[in-house]
């Protein structure tokens, strides 16, 4: 143990040493964590102005290098997509493979319909080139002729009140669980009052439901009872398809506050009305 505790003995001197190491050591690494080296002139000072340029400048480098990287698109026609073009399209193989099988029958594509209907692409990539489509004269024109046909065309309207299930699915966009919904709604509210009950629809997109009042209405000269929102007790607005009893409550004494309810708008006032439905809730409803 005596060699060992040797190594580890120093003089008086060298313990000053030590010590004096140490002091030097701490000093330094107090200065260089307090101060600060950066020279005083290393901010430049940017004018707001020229932040705004410099800014500009790097967007225009951004926007030039995304159009040099992005795949360019010409008109084309459909009916001649290779591989590769289907590939820088977006097309999956199965989608190029079922537009190669329906050529080799030697059949044309002549729309961006028949396109998606052949390929079975979805809408959206659809949407994204179909405007590259070029198809011959002749096709484009015989098109237009289609077209104003089928515009010219009168399409008879039938009573939304009395229209079946089965009728409702003739409709593009309308199947059988969307045609029922919309009897089973029908039955629940007591017959429709307007077609722009049709929003409540589950379901039923605008497009979906602008087809609809296309062939379908509320006909006949039917005068529906409105309730007079300014002498209705809560039950007279609870029989209201959209007015609840904590709703009709509110609206009573609203009401009550205000001396009257003057305009239907008046009703948006209230916290819990549901103002998106006003259109359809004033359809049972009267000022006086």
């Amino acid at each position: 143990m005596k060699p060992i505790r040797s190594h580890f003995a120093f003089t008086r001197s060298q313990q000053n040493g030590i010590f004096l190491l140490l002091c030097i050591i701490i000093i330094f690494q107090g200065i260089y964590y307090f101060s600060d080296f950066s020279p005083e002139d290393s901010d430049v000072g940017l004018t707001p102005e020229e932040v705004e340029r410099f800014q500009a400048q790097i967007d225009s480098i951004k926007l030039a290098r995304a159009e040099a990287d992005s795949v360019k698109v010409f008109p084309f026609n459909p009916n001649y997509i290779t591989d590769f073009k289907g590939y820088t399209l977006g097309m999956s193989a199965t989608e190029i493979d079922k537009l190669h099988r329906f050529r080799d029958e030697n059949k044309w594509v002549n729309s961006a319909e028949d396109f998606q209907e052949v390929t079975g692409v979805s809408d959206s990539l659809l949407a994204s080139i179909s405007p590259y489509f070029k198809f011959p004269d002749w096709v484009i024109k015989a098109q237009k002729e289609k077209e104003k046909i089928s515009t010219n065309r009168v399409i008879s309207v039938s009573d939304l009140n009395n229209v079946k299930a089965e009728e409702l699915q003739r409709v593009n966009g309308v199947g059988e669980v969307l045609a029922n919904r919309i009897v089973d709604y029908r039955n629940k509210i007591g017959g429709f009052r307007s077609e722009i009950q049709l929003k409540d629809i589950y379901g039923l997109n605008y497009e979906t439901r602008e087809a609809l009042q296309r062939r379908f209405r509320v006909l006949g000269d039917q005068k529906f009872s409105l309730i007079n929102i300014n002498e209705a007790k809560v039950l007279d607005l609870v029989a209201v398809p959209y007015i609840k009893y904590e709703l009709a409550r509110e609206i009573i004494d609203y009401r009550q506050l205000h001396e009257g309810i003057k305009s239907f708008a008046e009703l948006s006032k209230i916290e819990s009305f549901p103002s998106d439905k006003i259109d359809r809730i004033q359809l049972y409803l009267s000022l006086d």
